[in-house]
């Protein structure tokens, strides 16, 4: 990646956490000391820069390949609860921008295209899970997979972890091991261990 697409970047995940998703190309443009056309070279929209710098987050952190290493795990379940281990510890690293996207979707189309494009990989993670519990009978019974992705894929979300710690108060370490154990139980029927 280049240094100026690698700037672009940086800069505009730092404006989003300072101000928002609404921040133009004008202001990341100026921001990061180039051109407005320097940014358009790069990016060809708003919600082109948005989803780059969502998917770069996700890229500097590894986490498709540390999630696809989870769910490689030889046991459905344990695979399972790795999963969750590893998206719920990579919350509380994106949760500054994630929520900036969250709390804007609704009214901001660039927002919502960059939040649709890192839940929707981010479910069908919960789905190859989902699937590979349902093939090893460990779902609970009338619990289709495709439902069983939904509910915990709704049941970990950003909303959720954020209910938890920033209102509830609860550490992020505390919420990871009530979920991944809720989430498990919710799907296997499997009592919490």
């Amino acid at each position: 990646m280049s240094s100026t697409r690698s700037g672009i970047l940086e800069t505009a995940r730092r404006l989003i956490t300072e101000q928002g998703p609404q921040v133009s190309m004008a202001e990341v443009a100026r921001a990061a000391g180039i051109s407005r056309q320097a940014v358009y070279l790069h990016f060809s929209s708003r919600a082109s820069l948005l989803v780059a710098v969502v998917r770069n987050m996700d890229e500097q952190n590894g986490i498709r390949s540390r999630c696809e290493k989870a769910l490689t795990g030889e046991e459905p379940v344990e695979a399972f609860r790795a999963f969750l281990r590893v998206w719920l510890r990579y919350v509380a690293t994106i949760h500054p921008v994630a929520s900036v996207l969250l709390a804007s979707r609704r009214d901001d189309p660039d927002a919502a295209a960059a939040w649709t494009d890192r839940m929707g990989e981010l479910h069908e993670g919960f789905l190859v899970a989902a699937h590979r519990l349902g093939a090893a009978g460990r779902l609970r019974p009338g619990l289709a997979p495709d439902v069983a992705a939904d509910l915990a894929w709704a049941m970990t979300s950003i909303p959720v972890w954020e209910q938890l710690t920033a209102d509830r108060g609860r550490s992020a370490g505390d919420v990871e091991e009530h979920l991944i154990g809720a989430v498990t139980a919710a799907l296997t029927g499997d009592p919490t261990p």
